[in-house]
Parts: C-alpha cells; sequence; structure tokens
C-alpha cells in the first residue's frame, strides 16, 4: 500500500486551499426575519407569564430561605416584568393602541407584587433587575429601530 502524494510532499510544498465566507449577519439584522407576529409573541409572552409566576409561587419557600435565593427571586420577579411587558404591548399594537409609560408602569406593578409575596429583599433586587432589563431592552429597540430606518431609506 503506498502513501499518498500529498503525505510524502514536505510540509512547505502542501497546498492551501482558501475559502471565500460569505459576511454573516448579524442578529439585529436578521430581526425582521427571525420575529414572531404580534398575536404568537402575545401567546407566547403570556404563557411564560404563568409558567414563571406558577413556579415563583411553588418555589417560594426556598426563594426566601438564603439570601442568595432571595436576589434569585427579585430576578425571576424581573422577568415577569420583561414577559409582561412585551404581553401588554403586543397587546396594544394588535389593538392599534400606542404604546407607552403605562405599559411599563404596569407591568412593574405587577412583578413587584409577585415579589412580595416571595420576600421584602425580593421587591429591590426586582426593581433593580428590571430597571436593567429595561435600559437593555430600549438599547436594543433603538439599534433595531435605526437598522430598519437606515433598510428603508436604501429601498
Amino acid at each position: 500500500m503506498q502513501p499518498s502524494r500529498l503525505a510524502r510532499r514536505p510540509a512547505s510544498n502542501r497546498r492551501r486551499v482558501v475559502r471565500e465566507e460569505e459576511p454573516k449577519a448579524s442578529a439585529i439584522e436578521l430581526l425582521p426575519e427571525a420575529m414572531a407576529g404580534s398575536g404568537s409573541s402575545m401567546l407566547y409572552s403570556f404563557l411564560l407569564f404563568t409558567v414563571i409566576l406558577s413556579l415563583q409561587e411553588m418555589y417560594r419557600g426556598k426563594l426566601a430561605s438564603s439570601e442568595l435565593f432571595t436576589i434569585l427571586g427579585g430576578f425571576v420577579s424581573s422577568l415577569l416584568f420583561l414577559v409582561l411587558l412585551t404581553f401588554i404591548g403586543n397587546f396594544q399594537e394588535t389593538c392599534g393602541m400606542r404604546t407607552g409609560w403605562g405599559a411599563v408602569i404596569v407591568a412593574e406593578a405587577v412583578a413587584l407584587i409577585a415579589a412580595s409575596t416571595v420576600h421584602r429583599v425580593c421587591i429591590t433586587t426586582c426593581f433593580l433587575f428590571s430597571a436593567g432589563l429595561l435600559y437593555e431592552l430600549n438599547k436594543l429597540s433603538g439599534v433595531a429601530l435605526s437598522k430598519s430606518e437606515s433598510r428603508a431609506k436604501r429601498h
């Protein structure tokens, strides 16, 4: 059995195959194609809200048992804020209403009430985590809006 020709060549004589890769699209550029419609997004966010709230209430004793779990309880409540804000925003969009700060206040109030059923400290940590999530969501929304506006100007 003969070794292959490529194996007999010294390493410096081997041919290198250079492939040109297509530029990869960022997640923001793929956003319009990957987005769910308002109705399905509203349904998914409502289902997530009920599942997260149910699990939080089932494990509220465990979440209140230590300092670290209390912080985790606040984070879980801030996730409730995020999915409830998504639900309210999609509901308002489906009905043709304008979304504003009222949706943020209602979602935050519900999340803080849910956090208060676990522990007092969960209220504070939920508020802080929700503020951070709202900041990141606003930043992501601004980037997506600017990408869609620049795409609309090109066409």
